[in-house]
């Protein structure tokens, strides 16, 4: 099979890890060749509730022998669909009451940032430094490292950055600004948080300006930091929220929300603002939804705060100068970038998955389902300090 994934299957690096899956189920991926190996990554935060969880595989399987596609997204009600949005509106602000569903994250960074434009009248958007909403050429747009969005110019106009957590840059939001964009934690950056009530104060200047202030959740959203979603822990309410990832439960999903007054504006002037042949398809709208209900029916978001506290207890080394992050979204960091190359290469060698991040190289993503044991983050902890204390003179 590696032979055929190499020889048939697009690549996006050079030397991908190329692990052969049999199946996953829970917080183990399994190899064709027998081995299993705890994940610590969750498929980039995607995989919220652990592989293959009962609750979504049987609402997969229901909603698959009633109907698959039947029609374009935003013509038929489909419960599904009808009943995820729902449930998410009564587990946000009042504000935030209208949903689109797409098919992922960054799709649905292009609808909100259509949405804003649309909304305000106004072109402008501002992103922050070194920011990740995704590679399509909106999102793309709003990245500040050169070296990836060089190849691909020209780019989406009218966009311009300031600094993450850097309040002197709010000036830079006008009557000429659309929308100020960003990650409630940046998470390519080394899953960096907001300080000094900074999304606070992002979100007055937007309100005196007449801007809108929309926030990638696609990495922090559906319980990951404790909240459902991460602003919830900054006392403060973005205009545009964006999801995807682990709203899902393994599946390809993105959703954006907004108020009804914004978000109509999307149907009219032109008609069909923005439209998707498959978003909101039930079978997936049916695992957003089971997963949706499993997260806000039990303790796993107050469960996050805690493993993050055991995960920090346990992770205590020379080599590690920081855990970033918050909650079940941490970045162990290295004091290098070749050290946390060999952590990750090594600890997957031991049977547990690791990953990178997309700008800091000094770090090690700690990502795992939120379903994840205690036992099972001791083990995981435990070969990563037998990996830290291997390391050789020459490596430090």
């Amino acid at each position: 099979m590696k032979e055929d994934f190499l020889k048939y299957q697009a690549q996006t690096t050079p030397h991908p890890l190329a692990l052969e899956v049999s199946h996953a189920l829970g917080s183990y991926i399994y190899a064709t060749n027998g081995q299993k190996y705890l994940d610590f990554v969750a498929g980039v935060s995607a995989t919220s509730l652990g592989h293959c969880h009962p609750a979504i595989v049987k609402a997969i399987r229901e909603q698959a022998g009633r109907y698959l596609h039947v029609m374009v997204y935003g013509e038929y009600a489909q419960a599904p669909a009808v009943e995820f949005c729902n449930l998410l509106a009564r587990h946000l602000p009042a504000s935030l009451n209208k949903t689109y569903l797409v098919n992922s994250g960054t799709e649905a960074i292009e609808g909100a940032l259509k949405l804003a434009r649309r909304y305000t009248g106004r072109s402008q958007i501002l992103a922050a430094r070194m920011a990740y909403h995704g590679n399509t050429m909106g999102s793309l747009s709003l990245m500040s490292y050169e070296e990836r969005v060089k190849p691909f110019r020209p780019l989406v106009g009218d966009i311009s950055f300031i600094d993450y957590n850097e309040e002197r840059d709010l000036e830079g939001i006008t009557t000429s600004t659309a929308a100020v964009i960003l990650e409630t934690i940046q998470g390519g950056a080394g899953f960096i948080q907001p300080e000094n009530g900074y999304l606070q104060k992002v979100k007055k200047r937007c309100e005196e300006q007449g801007a809108l202030l929309i926030l990638d959740e696609i990495q922090p959203g559906f319980g990951r930091t404790g909240k459902l979603f991460g602003f919830q822990n900054y006392e403060m309410v973005p205009d545009i929220l964006v999801m995807g990832k682990g709203m899902g439960g393994g599946l390809p999903v993105g959703a954006f929300t907004a108020s009804k007054e914004i978000m109509d504006s999307l149907m009219d002037n032109p008609k069909l603002g923005h439209i998707t042949t498959f978003g909101g398809n039930p079978v997936i709208a049916a695992a957003a939804l089971a997963t949706l209900k499993e997260i806000t029916t039990t303790d796993l978001m107050a469960e996050a705060l805690e493993k993050e506290q055991l995960i920090r207890e346990l992770l205590v080394h020379p080599l590690i100068t920081e855990i970033r992050g918050k909650g079940l979204m941490l970045a162990m960091m290295a004091p290098t970038e070749e050290i946390a190359s060999e952590i990750i290469l090594k600890a997957q060698d031991k049977g547990l998955i690791l990953f990178w991040l997309l700008f800091e190289k000094k770090a090690v993503r700690i990502t795992p389902p939120l379903t994840i044991s205690n036992e099972e983050i001791k083990e995981g902890c435990g070969i990563i300090i037998e990996i830290l204390n291997g390391i050789t003179p020459q490596s430090k």
